[in-house]
């Protein structure tokens, strides 16, 4: 086991070397300018969209807009937000939140664009139901099928590592060590309330993420943003040492500014998964009017992940000064952190955010993977198939080794977001096309909110 994590992590270091970091970010910057910085100008606009019932009911779609974006959000909202950003402090230093913040702030774009291409080019699949993401766009848009193959096997493979595998994992372990339960028990918990969940579809999904979603993030940032109330002389030296770490390369790895970049980069992406394709999967199911009208409410993710749940996570850790303790692993990081600003009750904290995020997570991803599943084998019936090897996965991913499965979670991840990146890049011209369109429809809609209030 330790040979084939050996293999695994080389693997992993060849693919997120320096020519995938340049193409994720230089395609989020590519696109940030294309769009004029829509990401600033229509970010009000988009969190109000996300509320919004207004276009959902003459729309073609499975499910609402905000059903759309909490599967999106309860796929992304991960380990990746408690055990990610702890692994990326680690191995990068705290300099490593800094570079996850300007992965966010160009992935927002990224992300909006991804959407867009998801509804423009979705279809509908043998039983009446909406199918998109970067499999059709690729297909039907870029013309380069095989591209399209690529992603969705690697996507459906990413599925029982990054969106089963590790989830399980984090949610036994730390079941484990905060309650005493054996991780067999807690796989097997989750396993039996995954299949309950998936079996029944999208929009069974979409129901319970609806309401699980809200409930998990409001609980972990009323907690984060009480120790920062608690402790808020500390915040200015928190974001003044992960502003400096970020340049010069202290506490990381080596002391290598490299290894903050890149940490903060891939950890970024495996959180809010700007880049990957997977969310435009679950946005190509929403009732819209419009792609860029969902393809707003899509970048609204980004922002929630990364710059709000992620950057409680970072912070806190770095008030705490917990980092620097080497005999804490990654995954102790966060709960050490939390216990050290409220005592016994902190671990709890993050067990239970944990518990939520992950379990969330493994939701999200199923549908996902059966998606990328679908494209690959036409035969509606055949899902069932996947659906049984995913929920099995549940209780395997509980036992073994983290390690391993977070290095094959890298390299799912970054297998997934060649062919999507390629995708995107030869697209951009349509995004362009569906922002205008937009925005010429929001200034329409103002004008007439405004005309009907002054009469």
């Amino acid at each position: 086991m330790e040979k084939l994590n050996e293999i695994l992590g080389s693997i992993s270091s060849v693919i997120w070397g320096i020519p995938l970091l340049i193409l994720i970010v230089g395609t989020g910057i590519y696109l940030t300018v294309r769009v004029g910085v829509l990401q600033i100008r229509l970010l009000p606009a988009a969190l109000r969209l996300v509320f919004s019932k207004k276009h959902d009911k003459t729309a073609e779609g499975d499910i609402t807009q905000f059903q759309a974006l909490t599967t999106a959000l309860a796929a992304t909202v991960g380990t990746g937000n408690i055990v990610g950003v702890a692994t990326a402090v680690v191995l990068g230093g705290p300099g490593a939140i800094f570079w996850m913040w300007v992965s966010a702030f160009f992935g927002m774009a990224t992300k909006y664009s991804e959407a867009i291409l998801a509804v423009r080019f979705r279809v509908k699949d043998a039983k009446g139901q909406m199918a998109g993401g970067p499999m059709y766009y690729l297909e039907h848009g870029l013309k380069q099928k095989w591209l399209a193959v690529l992603f969705a096997i690697f996507g459906a493979l990413a599925a029982f590592g990054i969106g089963n595998g590790t989830q399980s994992n984090s949610v036994a372990g730390v079941v484990k060590s905060t309650f005493g339960l054996d991780t067999w028990i807690t796989g097997a918990v989750l396993m039996i309330f995954t299949a309950l969940v998936i079996l029944g579809g999208i929009k069974s999904i979409g129901n319970v993420t609806a309401i699980f979603v809200p409930i998990m993030a409001v609980f972990y940032l009323i907690a984060g943003l009480l120790v920062m109330a608690m402790n808020i002389t500390a915040i200015p030296d928190a974001f003044a040492t992960i502003f400096r770490m970020a340049f010069s390369g202290e506490a990381a790895v080596g002391g290598a500014i490299g290894a903050a970049i890149r940490y903060g980069i891939a950890r970024g992406v495996f959180s809010n998964e700007a880049g990957l394709g997977s969310a435009p999967i679950a946005a190509a199911a929403a009732k819209t009017d419009l792609p860029g009208r969902q393809a707003l409410v899509s970048m609204t993710q980004v922002f929630l992940d990364t710059f709000l749940i992620c950057s409680i996570t970072g912070v806190t850790i770095v008030m705490s000064g917990m980092y620097t303790d080497t005999s804490l692993a990654a995954n102790e990081l966060t709960s050490a952190s939390f216990g050290h600003f409220l005592g016994d009750f902190g671990p709890y904290v993050v067990a239970i955010g944990l518990i939520f995020f992950a379990t969330s997570t493994i939701f999200g991803w199923a549908y996902y993977g059966e998606k990328c599943f679908q494209y690959l084998f036409k035969n509606p019936s055949l899902l069932i198939i996947y659906r049984i090897a995913f929920v099995i996965m549940v209780p395997i991913g509980a036992v073994v080794s983290l390690d391993l499965i977070w290095t094959f979670s890298d390299i799912a991840n970054g297998l997934m977001a060649i062919p999507n990146l390629i995708g995107l890049l030869g697209l951009s011209g349509i995004v362009v096309y569906e922002t205008k369109r937009i925005q010429q429809k929001l200034k329409e809609e103002k004008e007439e909110a405004k005309a009907a209030k002054s009469i």
